[in-house]
């Protein structure tokens, strides 16, 4: 299931995305913003948007590749996920969970955890601070995708707007977390880790794995009114999964 260029990473994620929805799991949504959110990455890298394409393309294409291997991994018994991509996976299953919760724990996971040491492979020992730029024009690419995501998912949860009330957007703000601010820690990090030693860097992979983990559980379990709301919230969505895939596979 490894990709070896971006146009592969598409063909799978295809291919992951449906097998979730046909087995009707709410899983398949995350996959499926990440899809459109690399379909814009392509797109980019043949516009020239990048500073060096083929470099990019090679990151995109060994960031995609850390989510690909959490799906094949339980299926070959190799390993078990990272810990944060096994609370995400856990919450497949959980009850009450909303479409938003389903599609940021995915996020949690892949940029918080995946990316940092996606960018040090990438780097490969040479300076990491040449992809800053083209990292940094990822997210000018991501934050156009805010506002189709936050509009089909409205689609489907017709109590999402009581977030506002709640927490004063703190569904946009949660989303805008998980992208942007997300993508600026996932940058310290891989500057962090590339200038750590290997031994010292294995520790502090556990350690971020551990916090990506704890966040997710937070993403899970919020607290207080807003643990409340996303519950009532949840009850009321749309259940049709493959409806509320087909709708996030459409964002272009």
């Amino acid at each position: 299931m490894q990709a070896t260029n971006i146009d592969d990473v598409l063909v799978i994620l295809k291919g992951i995305i449906e097998g979730y929805r046909d087995r009707g799991s709410p899983l398949a949504f995350f996959p499926a913003v990440y899809r459109a959110t690399t379909a814009r990455v392509r797109a980019g890298i043949q516009s020239g948007t990048f500073v060096d394409g083929a470099r990019m393309e090679r990151l995109a294409t060994t960031f995609a590749n850390r989510y690909l291997a959490t799906q094949e991994a339980p299926l070959a018994g190799i390993s078990d996920p990272a810990r944060a991509w096994q609370v995400t996976f856990d919450a497949g299953t959980r009850q009450r969970t909303m479409i938003l919760q389903h599609v940021l724990l995915g996020m949690n996971a892949h940029i918080n955890f995946d990316l940092p040491l996606a960018v040090v492979a990438t780097a490969n020992g040479g300076n990491i601070f040449d992809l800053e730029q083209d990292f940094q024009a990822i997210n000018r690419i991501l934050a156009a995708l805010l506002d189709p995501v936050q509009a089909t998912i409205d689609r489907f949860s017709p109590l999402l707007n009581i977030l506002d009330r709640v927490g004063g957007r703190t569904d946009e703000q949660l989303v805008t977390f998980s992208i942007n601010t997300a993508r600026d820690e996932a940058w310290h990090e891989a500057t962090r880790l590339a200038a750590e030693p290997a031994e010292q860097r294995a520790r502090s992979i556990l350690s971020l794995d551990r916090r990506v983990a704890l966040l997710a559980e937070r993403i899970i379990l919020p607290d207080g009114p807003l643990g409340m709301a996303s519950s009532l919230i949840a009850h009321t969505e749309s259940t049709d999964i493959a409806s509320v895939t087909a709708a996030l596979l459409a964002i272009d």
